[in-house]
């Protein structure tokens, strides 16, 4: 029998959001991972905060409503607020009741940009990975490191000399501007919209475009990001970001540290090596001596690096494709790094429902 179409709204509901998410959804291993990071940060949040006036956004609630827009590649902070208003498990995630008033999206963004004085996208990937449940999973020993460009949110047109001369584009909204055969380098133009992009390629052949570079360090046992950092596009940005971030992660032994041929030089390898750390990195042998020899490469675990460290592809792939890297809704390499670090962060939460799993 044909059931009838018939569309009545109750006054009352006695359910509660989370009874409308399923038993078996990821979220449910991630709420309380994220939670318990988020206990962690408390005395971090509490100076951010005055103990007087009116109560802001929860930093609690702010920071998990993010990690949704990152987790379902929410495009904006407006969708996101719209998407609060009627998704249940949205609701149920970030901690609000059914009929909760979901922020407005300025108040957000401007509680948002309060938690980067803080650098609270780092201090909760670093929680996140000190979890007892966590720590396990981690490799004390073996590490990868790469970096990958990240398209600013600034066009071509707007990349100007700095003197102030060339032509203007055309008037009206979307105005053209030939700049065909005009020499233009980093040291003599700036990007109008966002000063801190940089004209920068990674390879022969490619288009150059405006971005800044994303640096991460994985661990190689469960392939977790355990540090991410931004910086500006230079040729020299990645092996500078890796020194930084694995002398922050060094232990006081020996590690190794696997990496392709751009980190193969001579001054990245002897600053390793001062720091303890075994450089596990392709040799570059193109026109050139590599700076690494039969000594490194005739070891077994070399060869275990150089296969474990594609991985850190995956990592990149998924904060491009879901998390929102690919080409970033922010301006200036603090806010573009917040981002950057908080979708690490989203990544590592993403693939422990099946690692801790695994690990029972």
């Amino acid at each position: 029998m044909r059931g009838t179409d018939h569309q009545t709204s109750q006054m009352f509901s006695y359910l509660s959001p989370e009874m409308m998410v399923p038993l078996d959804h990821p979220l449910r291993v991630i709420r309380p991972l994220a939670n318990a990071a988020l206990d962690r940060l408390s005395p971090a949040f509490a100076k951010l905060y005055s103990a007087i006036g009116r109560p802001s956004i929860p930093p609690e609630q702010l920071l998990r409503a993010l990690l949704v827009q990152a987790f379902f590649s929410v495009r904006s902070e407006r969708q996101l607020m719209e998407q609060l208003t009627y998704n249940m498990m949205f609701r149920w995630f970030v901690g609000l009741s059914m009929d909760a008033p979901v922020w407005d999206v300025t108040v957000f963004t401007k509680n948002r940009d309060r938690l980067l004085e803080g650098d609270i996208a780092s201090a909760f990937l670093q929680a996140l990975l000190a979890d007892p449940q966590v720590k396990p999973l981690l490799s004390d020993d073996h590490f990868s490191v790469d970096g990958t460009l990240i398209e600013a949110w600034a066009s071509m047109k707007s990349f100007r000399p700095k003197d102030g001369s060339g032509e203007p584009p055309t008037e009206g909204r979307n105005g053209e501007r030939d700049f065909r055969g005009e020499k233009r380098s980093n040291e003599t133009h700036a990007s109008t919209t966002d000063p801190d992009a940089r004209l920068y390629k990674k390879a022969e052949g490619q288009a150059s475009k405006l971005c800044h570079m994303g640096h991460v360090v994985m661990e190689n046992r469960s392939g977790l990001v355990v540090a991410a950092a931004t910086t500006l596009a230079t040729g020299t940005a990645e092996r500078e970001a890796a020194e930084t971030m694995i002398g922050e992660l060094s232990g006081g032994h020996r590690i190794t540290l696997g990496a392709d041929k751009a980190y193969d030089t001579v001054d990245f390898v002897a600053e390793m090596r001062r720091q303890g750390v075994t450089p596990h990195v392709t040799q570059n042998n193109k026109r050139r001596h590599s700076a690494i020899d039969g000594r490194t490469t005739r070891h077994a675990g070399y060869g275990v690096s150089q296969r474990v460290r594609k991985r850190i592809e995956e990592v990149f792939g998924w904060m491009k494709t879901v998390g929102g890297q690919r080409k970033t809704r922010y301006r200036g390499t603090a806010k573009v790094g917040w981002m950057f670090t908080l979708s690490a962060a989203a990544y590592n939460l993403i693939r422990m429902p099946k690692l801790l799993a695994v690990a029972v």
